[in-house]
């Protein structure tokens, strides 16, 4: 008694065609591809999270108003209307970009805030705006 040979499963059905057989070397171009597209979001996550999710430094400029929440190692800065009437509404008297220093406001006159994400850092000169 003879045993058959073993079947490859793999194989095409009887009148079924053959299948196609896989192309060798679209490799490069995936491995390519999946560092480009790694690069891509690592660039949106760096600097496109921190401003979709409200995180990033608020840059008011000078006359505009500004409410100041949130603890002072971490305030959180939102712009207003002026004539809001809300309460912590300071408007911005200067704006010293590049730099870190709360010296830069004459503290005699102004609050200083400091701003940064990254290598995005600037102070905010501001001057509270009484309540009407």
């Amino acid at each position: 008694m003879t045993t058959p040979p073993p079947s490859d499963p793999f194989a095409a059905a009887p009148g079924q065609p053959e299948p196609a057989p896989q192309k060798k070397g679209g490799g490069l171009l995936k491995k390519i591809g999946g560092f480009v597209v790694l690069v891509i979001v690592a660039l949106a996550w760096k600097f496109g999270v921190p401003y979709l999710t409200g995180d990033a430094p608020v840059h008011a400029k000078v006359g505009e108003c500004v409410i100041v929440t949130g603890p002072d190692n971490a305030p959180e800065v939102e712009t207003q209307d002026c004539s809001s009437g809300k309460a912590d509404l300071y408007k911005v008297a200067e704006v010293h970009e590049d730099t870190y220093d709360a010296e830069k406001c004459d503290r005699t006159k102004y609050s200083a805030l400091q701003q940064q994400l990254g290598s995005d850092k600037f102070v905010l000169c501001l001057e509270e705006v009484a309540a009407k």
